[in-house]
């Protein structure tokens, strides 16, 4: 029997890393980690997370550059600030910002 495993994050959530200076709107979860080997190993081991858990897709900035970011729960905080984020792929996904979180687009029913 497979465990439940509940996210601590949602889409639209305005969170932070917790070691490095990033920052980024959740736009979609895994429930446990799936990329690839390589990308993994990548990490420092010391700072290495666990692989099951929720791992979070941002759309991730910080002061230089916007990305996408691939994180695990234990590497994210809540964003407290109330300052909306700016990475230019938001507004594909998401269609307001209401202090705290960004709603997606409503999708239309054909």
């Amino acid at each position: 029997m497979q465990k439940l495993i509940e996210a601590k994050f949602s889409i639209g959530n305005i969170v932070k890393h917790k070691y490095l200076d990033f920052r980024g709107v959740i736009f979609d979860l895994d429930p446990e980690f799936n990329n690839s080997e390589e990308w993994y190993n990548s990490i420092p081991e010391k700072i290495r997370p666990k692989k099951n858990q929720p791992f979070y897709h941002l759309f991730a900035e910080n002061e230089d550059i916007f990305y996408i970011a691939y994180v695990s729960e234990q590497n994210l905080l809540t964003d407290e600030s109330g300052i909306p984020c700016n990475h230019p792929d938001i507004k594909k996904m998401f269609s307001k910002y209401d202090g705290k979180n960004y709603s997606p687009h409503m999708r239309s029913k054909n």
